[in-house]
């Protein structure tokens, strides 16, 4: 019992309960955070992080999974199509990586970072356009008359899916954020909550998928994953409960400051050539430049494309509004768009 009940135990269920408590409070950012989060602390290597960050996920989005099945909120066609490309992608992942890397431990690291970095610096660029998205949607006059049920565009919906199966099936990064924003894309007329049901149902038999197969390559280190479940699923409870009482896009906009400086730090420790580090260092006065440029030039262009909408820099609709929080207005009206007032969801 006693090599259980180390320093690193405690350090993997504090980070596990704060990773659970903004996964509860936001409904994102999950493997995005945990993975650079896990990989920071030094408590294993990269495939031993990925490997765990992807079992725990399997076991926490089966419960959400279930609920929105038996709240009918997912289009079950849809995941279907976008299961029958991750699952096979999600389970080769691994394998391509390995390959790749030739065998020898540290390339694999070191390209596993690399690989996790780009995901990270990917994953918030598509919650960035995921908001745009979500903007235009707001004023679009032919929102209300959209199909909530549209026709399935099976080809390019399993091409999501193998995209989003490689990435999570490499990176344990990306189950949410790639496939949530081409769903927005290629189907405008879901509803918000059927968007998310459809991929959490998606999501489980993807990450499950993951798991398996970066269990049989690297195996399941145990003294990751049981503190990591431990520390994050109560982290959850909390977050969701703390929900309708926090204001909740000052988080999610500190998570694409967090998503980005990781990526970068993580692009640093890989001894990705063109930041030149070493393998255990990183520029901290770059990734500390990169988290300031985030902080404020990022609300100087959120404010600069919300001009070209029409609307003002600051204000209504919110972050919170456009990711229908529910701490968030549920209906504001938005004047100055041609004739009409739009209400949000």
């Amino acid at each position: 019992m006693g090599s259980w009940l180390t320093t690193d135990f405690y350090s993997i269920i504090a980070a596990g309960f704060v990773v659970g408590i903004v996964v509860g409070l936001t409904g994102m950012g999950g493997g995005a955070l945990m993975t650079p989060a896990l990989i920071f602390l030094g408590v294993g290597g990269a495939s031993a992080v990925v490997t765990a960050d992807l079992t725990a996920a399997a076991i926490s989005r089966s419960a959400g999974a279930v609920t929105h099945a038996r709240q009918g909120s997912p289009n079950m066609t849809l995941a279907m199509w976008l299961v029958i490309g991750s699952v096979p992608a999600a389970l080769c992942g691994p394998w391509l990586i390995h390959l790749i890397a030739g065998g020898d431990p540290g390339s694999l690291n070191d390209l596993l970072l690399e690989c996790i970095g780009f995901a990270l610096l990917f994953a918030a660029a598509t919650y960035a356009l995921r908001l745009y998205v979500n903007l235009r949607r707001t004023h679009d006059p032919d929102r209300e008359r959209a199909d909530p049920d549209p026709t399935i565009r099976p080809l390019v919906t399993l091409c999501v899916g193998a995209l989003g199966g490689l990435l999570v099936g490499v990176t344990s990064v990306g189950a949410g954020s790639v496939i949530m924003i081409a769903l927005l894309m290629l189907y405008p007329g879901l509803s918000p909550v059927r968007l998310v049901g459809t991929d959490l149902v998606q999501a489980v038999p993807l990450v499950l998928a993951a798991a398996v197969s970066n269990i049989v390559i690297n195996g399941l280190d145990w003294h990751i994953l049981i503190p990591l479940v431990l520390g994050s699923t109560p982290g959850t409870v909390v977050g969701a409960r703390l929900a309708p009482r926090v204001p909740q896009s000052y988080i999610r906009r500190g998570i694409v400051a967090v998503l980005t400086m990781s990526g970068v730090a993580l692009l640093d420790k890989s001894r990705w050539a063109p930041l030149g580090a070493g393998k255990d260092d990183t520029h901290p006065f770059l990734v500390a430049g990169v988290g300031v440029a985030m902080v404020v030039l990022v609300p100087l262009a959120w404010g600069a494309i919300r001009r070209t909408e029409g609307l003002p820099m600051f204000g209504a609709p919110t972050v919170a509004e456009l990711e229908g929080d529910p701490g968030a207005a549920p209906h504001r009206t938005v004047s100055g768009v041609g004739d009409d007032t739009t209400q949000l969801p």
